[in-house]
């Protein structure tokens, strides 16, 4: 895959997922990538039965360097600030105050290197009532309002994976990604600034603008009910799901799939607003009739009648789909010490090229020969008082 971001510099001094999301999507797409850690242990994230290497941070880390400073060290300081200088982008996910405190506010950094783009991230933003408090991926989407869309009344509880920490990583790359546009233009850096508050404020946009433009507060079954979204447990005990939306056609084609034309005749389900109405009794229905058929069987039917639909896959089957295959979304790479490691591929694809390579996640400080061990003898040479 072409390298567009190849020959760009990034410092990422993230920790836990926001800062290394954006990290490694920029990595992704060929920038150079330094993960500047705490010496000893590194990120935090890196703990797992008593190793360094654990499946979170691996998640996020991938294509990247790592070296060890303790930027409240004059010696490690000042190995960093010769880094800054050739550096393009410096991210961090500090809480507010706390990249001063460690010698690495954007207007230390910024007046070393006028070209920097700077990327802060933090929970709540960088000022305000909320600034100092601890915010974590749940504590985001309760606030942005989005949980609430996620949790089951019947069984109230926290599901699924870290969206809100994603999703801020993606907005913060993207906005790094903008100001290096800019820079190209001006030839002057900038602060980036993002929060998982206002991150996850806009990934939820569809439920401000239903409230603001119609009053209407949604809820976990708000748009499954108005996409006519489903799931349905087949006879062999898996799933699948549906996304029916509003064309006759595909309701048609369920109809012939399910061997049940005249379904669709009942006054209940006879047109897009009876089905919104009568969803529950739909379900009910539904649910009686692909009990019958093992989920193979219900693929085979509904993709003859081009049905929107997919098995409803955990991550042992997914990416051994024949689709998935295809498209060679699993790829690996091998690291000489930790050894096979196995990850999804970026998704993007430039001039029909997609990405087929990757480098293992570092171990802690694995490229301090490279990249440090030259700085700290080049600084020991420059004369003193320079």
């Amino acid at each position: 895959m072409k390298k567009v971001l190849e020959g760009i510099r990034v410092l990422d001094q993230g920790t836990f997922i926001t800062g290394p999301a954006a990290g490694m999507l920029l990595a992704d797409m060929g920038a150079e990538v330094i993960k500047v850690e705490q010496p000893g242990n590194g990120d935090p994230f890196r703990a797992f039965k008593g190793g360094l290497y654990s499946p979170h941070f691996q998640t996020y880390n991938r294509n990247k360097k790592s070296i060890t400073l303790n930027t409240k060290e004059p010696e490690d300081l000042a190995v960093l600030d010769e880094l800054v200088l050739s550096a393009d982008v410096y991210i961090q996910n500090f809480r507010p105050g706390a990249a001063d405190r460690l010698n690495v506010g954007e207007s230390r950094l910024r007046a070393l290197n006028p070209k920097l783009v700077y990327c802060a991230i933090s929970g709540f933003g960088q000022t305000g009532p909320a600034a100092n408090r601890p915010a974590y991926d749940s504590v985001a989407q309760a606030a942005s309002a989005f949980l609430g869309l996620l949790i089951n009344p019947e069984n109230p509880r926290v599901v699924g994976p870290a969206i809100a920490d994603a999703v801020t990583g993606f907005y913060a790359a993207m906005g790094i990604m903008g100001a290096l546009f800019d820079r190209s233009r001006t030839g002057e850096g900038a602060l980036v600034e993002v929060s998982m508050l206002e991150a996850m404020c806009h990934f939820n946009l569809d439920a401000f603008t239903h409230y603001y433009s119609a009053g209407e507060v949604m809820g976990p079954y708000s748009r499954p009910s108005v996409s006519q979204s489903y799931v349905m447990k087949c006879g062999d005990g898996k799933w699948i799901a549906l996304h029916m939306s509003s064309p006759e056609k595909f309701w048609q084609g369920l109809a012939r799939a399910i061997q049940r034309e005249n379904l669709f005749d009942d006054p209940r389900f006879c047109d897009r607003n009876a089905r919104i109405e009568n969803q529950e009794a739909l379900i009910q229905v539904l649910s009686d009739i692909f009990a019958t058929q093992d989920r193979p069987e219900w693929c085979r039917r509904l993709e003859a009648e081009d049905v929107p639909h997919a098995p409803m896959y955990d991550t042992s089957e997914a990416l051994n789909d024949p689709q998935a295959k295809h498209l060679g979304i699993l790829v690996e790479g091998r690291h000489e010490q930790m050894g096979v490691f196995q990850t999804v591929r970026t998704p993007l694809t430039f001039n029909g090229q997609r990405e087929q390579s990757v480098v293992p996640p570092p171990i802690l400080g694995e490229h301090n020969a490279q990249i440090v061990a030259p700085l700290r003898e080049r600084l020991a040479q420059k004369p003193s008082g320079l």
